[in-house]
């Protein structure tokens, strides 16, 4: 991430329509730093600020994410071309986590007494200072709000450098928590681009560092973090996959299954992605599948009733469509769509991909766009290895009539940091939200994600001598 000529504007393109959007001006490097050290010296009152005091600020910001919904569910569908109906519900979302860490911070950032002779010992969780968020476009609202909540109500600053082309989302989260009563600067956004960032990282006022985003610049943020000793969180890429077993209820398998491949159009590190079918069910299962993803019809993202809008660009349609060509050279069938529509924009159909096998990039790649790979495997066990066999363990289903049966495999054989029976996964900030291998480390929501950018500090008073 070396440094390179900052562009004096970011300018937005609604992929719908490839209509050009609105501008805003770039910060330069002094005006970063600038919010930099505005929100270290916010962070030292604030991180003296009673919790009771944040939480109230922090329920204003639910209240303004409420007022503001529909404008910001807008915002989301012209910048990235999510639909309006799963926009509004992503700013509901983040209402719910702002209240989740209002309600819950005293208590996951409660002294723990520890039990030692002779002393009075205990365990304190204190601010780090201010922690940098290097965020994505395909969840502009919540991959934020998901971070800020439990950062600031435990008592950190915050710097925001989103994705460069939702920079209205950018701003506009800034202002939620301006218009909620937080102290000024406490949360900045920099609307800088990805070569800025490792000045930002190194800047002696930054605490620590999240990431969510691919897997390398997983890899380049980690690098520069560790070169200067600073905590990182990382969510990254996911192939996740979903195990359809002979005993699975295959109609709830097919519409739980197009369900998770679906999710924001196929741009979601959790979306499920390969689907490991028992032989025996295989082709029943297609069907189900093929019949659960026609429904899902592209249209226009600001009609209520849409269901499938446009993937955030040209280049990145074009990407997902080279990888399902690629497959099919491989030896894949196409059950559905796998067409480009001759229509202005960034479109790509619900699409079906079947004899998908290792050496596929459906098979070995993150495909981020609306495609399901079905692959078979010989039995429980195959399912399992083949499930496994991938650098990803972000996310990961089991589809079974045996609700023990599914638990077992979930729990203990699944190499990934979710897992849900007869459902497809999704991130609530009551359950830690994170995965292992090349999905990245650390952990977001709950109190585990609260506990991330803190200082886990032991404190022992030796008691007085008697008399």
């Amino acid at each position: 991430m070396s440094q390179t000529h900052e562009p004096a504007t970011f300018t937005t393109e609604n992929p719908a329509t490839l209509a050009r959007g609105k501008s805003y001006p770039a910060h330069a490097a002094d005006e970063a730093a600038g919010k930099v050290g505005a929100a270290a010296d916010a962070q030292r009152g604030w991180r003296r600020t009673a919790i009771a005091e944040r939480s109230e600020a922090m329920k204003k910001a639910a209240q303004v994410l409420r007022l503001r919904r529909a404008e910001f569910a807008a915002l989301m569908t012209d910048e990235m071309g999510k639909t309006v109906t799963d926009g509004l519900a992503e700013v509901d979302k983040c209402a719910t986590a702002c209240e989740h860490f209002a309600d819950h911070a005293a208590g996951d950032l409660a002294r723990e007494s520890v039990a030692i002779e002779g002393a009075d010992a205990f365990v304190t969780f204190n601010p780090l200072g201010v922690v940098l968020a290097v965020m994505p476009w395909n969840f502009p609202f919540w991959q934020v709000f998901r971070f800020a909540a439990p950062a600031l109500m435990a008592g950190n600053g915050a710097i925001l450098k989103h994705a460069s082309n939702v920079p209205g989302c950018a701003l506009a989260i800034e202002s939620v928590f301006r218009d909620a009563g937080f102290l000024d600067g406490l949360f900045g956004t920099v609307l800088v681009r990805s070569a800025a960032v490792q000045a930002l990282i190194e800047d002696e006022r930054i605490a620590a560092v999240t990431l969510t985003g691919s897997v390398a610049a997983g890899r380049s943020v980690a690098a520069i973090a560790g070169g200067a000793l600073k905590k990182c969180v990382l969510e990254l890429g996911g192939s996740d996959a979903y195990l359809v077993l002979e005993d699975a209820d295959i109609a709830l398998a097919g519409k739980v299954c197009a369900a998770a491949r679906m999710v924001n159009a196929g741009q979601s590190c959790i979306a499920g992605k390969r689907f490991v079918v028992v032989r025996q069910v295989r082709r029943a299962f297609e069907e189900a599948l093929v019949d659960a993803m026609r429904g899902y019809e592209p249209g226009d993202p600001r009609d209520p009733a849409t269901r499938l809008g446009p993937l955030q660009s040209v280049a990145a349609r074009d990407q997902v469509h080279a990888q399902v060509e690629a497959s099919v050279r491989g030896g894949a069938r196409l059950l559905l769509g796998g067409v480009v529509p001759s229509m202005p924009g960034a479109w790509y159909p619900a699409t079906v991909l079947t004899d998908v096998r290792a050496g596929q990039p459906a098979h070995d790649d993150e495909v981020f766009g609306p495609v399901a790979a079905v692959i078979e495997a010989r039995d429980e066990a195959d399912a399992i290895a083949i499930a496994n066999a991938s650098p990803f363990g972000l996310g990961s289903g089991v589809l079974t009539r045996d609700l023990r049966r599914g638990e077992r495999i979930a729990a203990e054989e699944l190499d990934a940091g979710l897992s849900f029976v007869n459902d497809n996964v999704r991130s609530d900030p009551r359950m830690p939200f994170g995965g292992v291998k090349q999905s990245g480390f650390g952990r977001e929501c709950a109190a585990y994600g609260i506990r991330e950018f803190v200082n886990i500090k032991s404190v022992q008073v030796k008691h007085a001598p008697a008399g």
